[in-house]
């Protein structure tokens, strides 16, 4: 079971304070560092000193870490065009030495695309199609060959299609709970399938529609690695998990019920019954990233039972 660390910074956090939990990640023995990809805070915070953005955050990060995997859950199609956005982590994962993935979603907060000028369409998935055959088609061009594209929303004449990425193939990450379009997308495109703040119960019917779409479209359900992401509030005591579920303005028994709350014995048995519906690799919701005992709780008591 991988452990993953996924940070949501328009909550509140700058470039310093990410970097500082993306080094504890990669010291504490995580397998990746992610972040979310927004411009406006939501909820009751005042989301100061303002958001960054996830792929020049990743920039950085890149050059100040060594091992840890570095990606999105997930960037939103609405903010890049999809011909920009190869090129953009085509570069990251040079700069990091081929250590990047590509969590690539429609987009839905329409709130901050107000904020912040932003087209809000309304086809976003059949956008999304599109910017995930071009990125994944750019990135496959042979060099010295060209790319040309013609769809509906997006077209590309003779694109030398460069740069191309450190790695042979970025994996791309493709999620939701769509019932039909999100797992064909998943079938066609992505190396793995994630599913954010889902029951077992849904996760369970959802992975089985991505083996069968997957099946449907040639590949083996297995080609895929299915994930979950979840919020995460571990503590020694039930004290120190009420202080930080506290902490997060969330409650004790409603994260125990939705997220990967309690104590360490608690979340492995959890996490264990996520991975006997399938799923091999958990995306660590951190809310308070001021407080990196709870990184290093859940390395020492719930990774050291799960490695």
């Amino acid at each position: 079971m991988d452990l993953r660390i996924f940070t949501e910074p328009q909550q509140g956090a700058d470039y310093e304070t990410l970097l500082t939990v993306a080094k504890a990640t990669e010291d504490l023995g995580f397998d990746a560092f992610f972040r979310s990809d927004h411009y406006l805070h939501m909820g009751g915070v005042d989301g100061l000193p303002g958001p960054t953005d996830a792929w020049i955050t990743l920039a950085g990060l890149a050059r100040e870490t060594r091992r840890i995997r570095l990606g999105t859950l997930m960037t939103a199609g609405t903010f890049r065009l999809p011909g920009v956005l190869a090129i953009q982590v085509a570069q990251v994962d040079r700069m990091s030495g081929g250590r990047v993935e590509l969590g690539l979603g429609a987009g839905w907060f329409e709130e901050e695309h107000k904020a912040y000028g932003i087209p809000f369409p309304k086809e976003k998935l059949a956008r999304l199609e599109e910017q995930l055959a071009i990125v994944t088609g750019l990135w496959k061009t042979p060099v010295g060959e060209t790319f040309s594209y013609a769809g509906d929303f997006y077209q590309l004449t003779d694109s030398p299609a460069l740069p191309k990425p450190a790695q042979p193939k970025v994996p791309v990450l493709v999620g939701g709970l769509g019932a039909t379009r999100t797992p064909r997308l998943a079938a066609a495109y992505a190396d793995e399938f994630n599913i954010p703040f889902a029951s077992l119960e849904d996760s369970a019917r959802q992975f089985g529609r991505v083996r069968e779409a997957a099946e449907a479209a040639g590949r083996a359900g297995g080609d895929l690695v299915y994930s979950n992401a979840l919020v995460a509030c571990v503590g020694k005591d039930d004290a120190e998990v009420a202080r930080r579920a506290a902490a997060i303005g969330r409650e004790v028994a409603e994260l125990k019920e939705n997220g990967l709350a309690g104590s360490p014995a608690e979340v492995v048995d959890k996490i264990g019954r996520y991975r006997e519906i399938g799923s091999s690799r958990i995306y660590f919701q951190i809310l308070d990233l001021d407080d990196l005992d709870h990184l290093e709780l859940i390395s020492s008591q719930v990774q050291s039972q799960l490695g």
